[in-house]
């Protein structure tokens, strides 16, 4: 955990943690894309403006493969070719706002019931771990 009460989520972590921001946000914002319009948006903010098509289609595949992102259907190219769609996954949206909040901050300052409300969905049921096993 960072020093501010944020957790480090892994897919916020090392080299490619800026482009992963930036993807998800595009995605968030902008809604179903292929993976040329999100370069087009990445490389509209000035700190990533050189980055390359390949780096962004290969950490597009990556989040796929993770589970943050994920395949909405094909979408037409005025190539005549088809490009898939992506958007976040509900993954992905989590990672982003627990990368907002301030743990700290929520477990002085919440409800009660809000409290309870994370504990339960954080802490396995007996439903879950036969689930699980």
């Amino acid at each position: 955990m960072a020093g501010n009460g944020k957790p480090r989520l892994s897919v916020f972590k090392g080299r490619e943690a800026k482009l992963n921001r930036a993807i998800f946000w595009i995605l968030a914002q902008d809604g179903p894309l292929t993976a040329y319009d999100i370069c087009r948006k990445v490389r509209a903010q000035k700190p990533l403006r050189h980055t390359r098509y390949s780096v962004v289609n290969r950490r597009v595949r990556s989040l796929e493969e993770s589970g943050y992102i994920e395949k909405t259907g094909p979408k037409k190219t005025r190539a005549g070719f088809e490009a898939q769609l992506y958007q976040n996954t509900y993954r992905a949206y989590l990672a982003i706002i627990i990368n907002q909040i301030n743990l700290n901050e929520f477990i002085e300052k919440a409800e009660e019931n809000k409290i309870i409300s994370a504990l339960s969905s954080i802490i396995p049921t007996e439903a879950h771990k036969a689930q699980d096993a």
